[in-house]
Formats: C-alpha cells, sequence, structure tokens
C-alpha cells in the first residue's frame, strides 16, 4: 500500500476508535450493528486489512466492554455478535488467543449462569464456546478447566428455553469429542442430568449420552440408577430414549446390574405400588393420576424393555431367566391397576413362552391351561380378559424354572 494511502487508512482507523472511545451506548451500539452487518462471514486477513492491520485493537475494545457489562447485559447480543464475527472468521486463530487470554472463556461460561441474562444472549455464548471448543483440543480443555462442563449442564438443566438447551447438548458432546483429558467428567455430567426436572433436557441428556458413551467406552456403574428412574416418566418421547440407551449398555459392563434392576421393577415394593393421595387434594371432575402411577409407568417400561432385549440375544435371554424374568413378568400381568403393564408383561412373557419349550411347561403349570390358552390367543389384548382370581393367580404364581435359583420374597 502507497504510504499516502496506508496513512490514510490508519486515520480511519483511530477514528474509528475514537468514536468508539467517546461514544455512549447509543452510538457504540450502532458501531456494533454496522460491524457486523458489513464484515460477516470475512475471514482473518480481510478483517485485518479492513482495519489496517489493527482489528485486535478493536477486538480488545469489544472484549473490555463485556468483562465490564455482561452482569448488567449492556448491549451483550451486539458484542457477543460482534465478537463472533472475528472468532468464527477463517485464518482466526490469532483473535481466539487475544480472546482467551483476556478471560474471554470465563466470563462467557458466567453469562450461563445469569437469571437476567436473555435466552437469546446465553444461545450466542454457548456458540462463541462451541465456536472455541470446534478449534481444538486445547481450547475444549480450557473450558472444561474453567468448570466448564458444570457451567453447561446446570445451563441444560435450567434454561427456559429449547434453543438454549440444544445448544448446551452441542457444546457438551464437542467438549467430549477429541478430549480424553475430560471426555470422562463430560459423560459424568450428562449422567448427573438425567434426574433432572426438565423433560426437555433428560430428552438431550439421553440422546447425548450414547455418542458419548461410545467415545468413553467404559460404562459406569452410576449411570445404572439414574437411567432406569427415567423410565417412570409419562414421556414417551424420553422413555424411547433411555430403553435405546438400554439396548446399547448390554454391550458393556454395567449389563448384569441393568439387567437385575429391570427385572426388580418388575415387582415394586407394596409401599411403593399402594401410594395414595389425600382425597382433600382431588377434584371429583377431573381424572386423578396416583402417587403410584409412576411406579406402574416404570414397570411397564421394563417389560418392554425385557422384551425388546429378549428379542436382541439368545445369551440375554438365558441371563433373564436365570434372573427369575418369568416370574417377575407374571407378577405384572397380574396389576389391574395398569392396563400397559399388563400389555407389555404379557407380550413378553408370549416371547419367552413360544422360544423355550421349558418356561412353556412351567408356566402353564404355574397359571393353568385357560390363562395359558389366552395368553396364546392375544397376548396384546389379554389385559381385557384378566378377571381378579386370574389376576391374583398371576401375581402369587410359583413358576419353577429348571435350573434357576429360588429367591425368598
Amino acid at each position: 500500500m502507497p504510504p499516502i494511502k496506508e496513512q490514510e487508512a490508519v486515520s480511519r482507523l483511530m477514528a474509528f476508535l475514537k468514536e468508539w472511545d467517546s461514544g455512549n451506548k447509543v452510538v457504540r451500539k450502532r458501531i456494533m450493528k454496522d460491524f457486523i452487518s458489513f464484515n460477516k462471514g470475512k475471514t482473518g486477513p480481510e478483517l485485518e486489512q479492513e482495519f489496517s492491520q489493527g482489528s485486535s485493537l478493536f477486538l480488545a475494545r469489544l472484549t473490555t466492554w463485556l468483562k465490564l457489562s455482561y452482569m448488567f447485559g449492556t448491549c451483550l447480543s451486539e458484542i457477543l455478535q460482534s465478537i463472533s464475527v472475528f472468532l468464527s472468521a477463517t485464518c482466526s486463530n490469532r483473535y481466539k488467543v487475544e480472546f482467551v487470554e483476556f478471560g474471554g472463556i470465563l466470563i462467557l461460561l458466567e453469562i450461563l449462569g445469569i437469571k437476567l441474562v436473555k435466552e437469546q444472549q446465553k444461545v450466542e455464548a454457548l456458540k462463541l464456546l462451541q465456536t472455541l471448543a470446534a478449534t481444538g483440543r486445547k481450547y475444549k480443555e480450557l473450558v472444561c478447566e474453567s468448570y466448564g462442563v458444570r457451567a453447561v449442564a446446570e445451563c441444560l438443566a435450567k434454561a427456559r428455553s429449547e434453543e438454549t438447551q440444544e445448544q448446551a447438548q452441542v457444546l457438551l458432546e464437542t467438549l467430549a469429542q477429541g478430549n480424553p483429558k475430560y471426555q470422562t467428567q463430560v459423560y459424568k455430567g450428562l449422567i448427573a442430568l438425567l434426574p433432572c426436572a426438565s423433560p426437555k433436557a433428560q430428552q438431550l441428556a439421553l440422546q447425548a449420552l450414547r455418542p458419548v458413551q461410545m467415545i468413553v467406552t467404559e460404562a459406569h456403574p452410576s449411570i445404572v440408577d439414574p437411567l432406569l428412574a427415567v423410565l417412570r416418566t409419562m414421556h414417551l418421547e424420553i422413555q424411547n430414549e433411555a430403553l435405546q440407551l438400554i439396548k446399547y449398555l448390554m454391550c458393556t459392563e454395567v449389563r448384569p446390574a441393568l439387567l437385575k434392576g429391570l427385572v426388580a421393577l418388575l415387582r415394586p415394593s407394596r409401599k411403593e405400588s399402594s401410594k395414595v393421595r389425600p382425597q382433600i387434594l382431588d377434584d371429583p371432575n377431573v381424572a386423578q393420576m396416583t402417587e403410584s402411577l409412576p411406579v406402574f409407568i416404570q414397570q411397564a417400561a421394563a417389560a418392554k424393555a425385557i422384551g425388546m432385549l429378549a428379542r436382541e440375544s439368545t445369551e440375554l435371554c438365558h441371563e433373564l431367566i436365570q434372573l427369575r424374568v418369568i416370574h417377575n413378568l407374571l407378577f405384572a400381568m397380574g396389576n389391574q391397576d395398569h392396563m400397559e403393564s399388563q400389555r407389555q408383561a404379557s407380550l413378553a412373557v408370549e416371547y419367552f413362552v413360544l422360544s423355550f419349550p421349558v418356561v412353556e411347561d412351567q408356566v402353564t403349570k404355574a397359571i393353568g391351561e385357560n390363562l395359558f390358552q389366552m395368553l396364546l390367543d392375544n397376548a396384546d389384548g389379554l389385559y381385557m380378559k384378566i378377571d381378579n382370581i386370574q389376576a391374583d393367580i398371576l401375581r402369587s404364581n410359583q413358576v419353577n424354572i429348571p435350573g434357576v435359583k429360588e429367591v425368598t420374597e
């Protein structure tokens, strides 16, 4: 560049920076909007040319104002979008280094936890963290070292918008990929989300756990109880995600614990299955949901999971039979308080009966010819035909599969 043009470019840069430094909130907001409009999508070299090799001076001002004002939300959207222009530019590693050295990662993570910050602003912060994390392992480790996994997981659990939750999920998955030092931390963070109150957060955590489990390979025992507890949900899409994760975990170390847990859920304790709401809380004009309903939903889901797993392999069938699954499935078939439990248990028993002659013989002896024939004729609709006496027979069945140890009830 000729000396005269170079001098003119430097003068424009100095005038631009002076306007920023002396401008109030309105002026700065206009400057940022113009900057975003004219420079979004430009490469690092193009930004340098635009600012006469002084683009870092503007980035430093943006980062400084972010640090001073993020707790109050002053022009926060515009600041984050302006910084995104720098960090998302091709060949922008220098900008990323400068932003991180100024404490940018910590600021973005703190934004996620501030209640007064708008959801869309949290989305912008999450996208910036995604941009940094996607750059490489070094940046992923920096985010994790700044307690990023906890901050992002809490954001996913408490966010008020689905977009925020979805972006948090994307970031957690990104942090687990190519980050051996912290991948287990991300994995455990997702497990910790399973009991949270937000159904959407539960669903996203379950969706993320499958690919992250593939990365971690070794399943942690702490996943068993919260995963089985998710089966109590009334949201079918969440239950389906849980069932798919259970299916995948059958090739991991927690398989025995999961199978044992599923079989146990078929026979809930009397205390859990007999909970009743105080009548004073009931509206006679509205259909009531007893406190035991989540337990019965979990029972039905466990029966469904067992039927699904049994169809996967003969080996799994034998393991389940050794856990006295037939005895507990028959018990679930006798649950007249929840038709779906009866239906799913009937379908599972039907599969075992048709697949293993020894099971067929013992089930016939335990429940009688009439009830057994009803099962074979219409397992899917058996719950509609079972009377009180037959339900009692199912619940008190003494089915005894040869080779399976008796367990004292």
